[in-house]
């Protein structure tokens, strides 16, 4: 008797269900800006140029020269020497040269 009664019961109460909905779609917002994650898009400072240098993997680093468009840098990674120019506008390295020992 009781097995009817639970049979009889789900049965009814999968009636009264309701169907799972879809889920609503929403919109994907996309993020974009002038510059690196560097700088935010700002300007950079001498200072900022070697620490962006140092993140990159060189050490002994020496300002060169840091006024115009681009600060140009000199120093070690590995067992070379290179001279580095970064963009002041982003701070990204727009030229690299290994130099003679």
């Amino acid at each position: 008797m009781r097995r009817l009664l639970f049979a009889c019961f789900g049965l009814a109460s999968s009636f009264f269900v309701p169907v799972a909905s879809p889920i609503p779609a929403h919109a994907v917002t996309i993020n974009i800006e002038i510059g690196t994650s560097l700088n935010n898009g700002r300007a950079i400072t001498c200072r900022d140029g070697e620490r962006i240098l140092r993140n990159r993997g060189f050490r002994d680093i020496r300002r060169v020269d840091c006024r115009g468009r681009f600060f140009v840098y000199r120093a070690r990674r590995g067992l070379g020497r290179f001279e580095i120019a970064v963009s002041a506008h982003n701070g990204r390295v727009v030229d690299l040269r290994r130099l003679r020992r």
